[in-house]
């Protein structure tokens, strides 16, 4: 064999230093798996994140349970607001009651017919409270809103039933205590509405941290001094009287008892000069007697300060007064008067029907105003 054979047959089983170098290569394993980095600032990041989707939850709940409770709140106010509405609209038929009877001239069929159509309108008014959905906590006060209007209703058609059924009677005290048991309706429907409807309503509502409403009052009687017995007898006999609803008793008239300045409560004196404190409270009590054998209704009185240009005047009506009572009106509110000089305050009492002696409806009082 030649030595090129033997170089040839060499270099065929002579492997590369390529070949070598690859094989003393460590070989390399499979890729470990990523572990979860350890330590404190992971848990923290968890607790975190707990503590925002808890404070989510916690605010949604606050909000849902707000939101209930302004829509509960909501229902009260709503509620208080609808009362107020019909017990407003109540009182003013009792306005048109109250004109009806101290109304001077009104005839009886008059008097039955207007009392009948109150009735009906008052009768729709209960209807229509009937109608409401009190919030839980006031369905007890929700029933003496009922009560005082039915009460009314009936007082009303009380009233129209009693002057129908005395058109033809000659006895005044028996027809007088029969109207006075239906007025008796109609005072207690006011006492009912104060006492058992709006006092609890504010105590309830107060306790349940209700704001912004105003619970009403509904006064259908302002005076229930005219529910007696003596004042329908004397309403009676005035209506039940002339057709011009006079009567026909004598002597009629009214007569002056006093003025006196508020709030000092001095009675003023026709002789001498009367000093006055000025103040921004300063009013005028004018007391009034019916001297009569009559209820007289409707009674004006006036009274005038005397300045320049232009007298201070104001004007007030006693409703209604039975014979041998007393009533005074209060004025205020009349400006500011002349100060430090003397001037005069008359005070004047229209007269009524058939008054024959006038001299006691007026006085004249020389006054003078002055800062306390």
């Amino acid at each position: 064999m030649s030595e090129r054979e033997n170089d040839i047959e060499f270099d065929f089983f002579e492997e590369s230093d390529t070949r070598e170098t690859q094989e003393e290569r460590p070989r390399r394993g499979p890729r470990p798996p990523v572990r979860p980095p350890t330590g404190l600032t992971p848990l923290l990041r968890l607790i975190g994140l707990i503590s925002f989707a808890i404070l989510i939850v916690l605010l949604l709940v606050l909000w849902v349970n707000g939101c209930r409770e302004d829509k509960r709140k909501d229902a009260y106010r709503h509620y208080v607001e609808k009362v107020a509405d019909y017990g407003q609209e109540s009182q003013r038929l009792g306005r048109s009651f109250n004109n009806l009877l101290t109304t001077r001239g009104t005839k009886e069929s008059d008097v039955e017919s207007e009392l009948s159509g109150l009735a009906r309108q008052q009768e729709q008014i209960a209807s229509a409270a009937r109608g409401l959905d009190p919030p839980g906590h006031l369905r007890p006060e929700d029933a003496h809103v009922l009560d005082a209007l039915d009460l009314r209703t009936n007082g009303l058609r009380g009233m129209t039933d009693a002057f129908r059924s005395t058109a033809s009677s000659k006895n005044a005290n028996a027809a007088g205590a029969e109207l006075a048991v239906q007025m008796q309706r109609l005072v207690a429907s006011d006492v009912i509405w104060a006492d058992l409807f709006k006092e609890p309503t504010k105590s309830e509502l107060q306790r349940l941290g209700v704001t912004g409403v105003n619970v009403p009052d509904s006064i259908f009687l302002p005076n229930p001094d005219i529910g007696t017995a003596a004042s329908m007898k004397s309403l009676w006999q005035r209506i039940h009287g002339a057709a011009t609803g006079g009567s026909n008793c004598s002597p009629r008239g009214t007569g002056l008892v006093s003025t006196k300045a508020l709030p000092s409560d001095k009675d003023l004196s026709e002789g001498s000069l009367n000093t006055i404190q000025l103040s921004t409270d300063l009013a005028f009590s004018v007391t009034v007697k019916n001297s009569g054998c009559a209820q007289e209704v409707g009674l004006r009185v006036t009274l005038t300060i005397q300045q320049s240009p232009k007298p201070i005047k104001a004007r007030k009506t006693i409703p209604l007064i039975d014979p041998g009572n007393e009533e005074s009106v209060q004025f205020s509110g009349l400006g500011l008067p002349p100060l430090d000089q003397r001037t005069s305050l008359t005070v004047e009492v229209d007269p009524v029907p058939n008054e024959t002696n006038t001299s006691n409806n007026s006085a004249n009082y020389p006054v003078q105003f002055a800062v306390g």
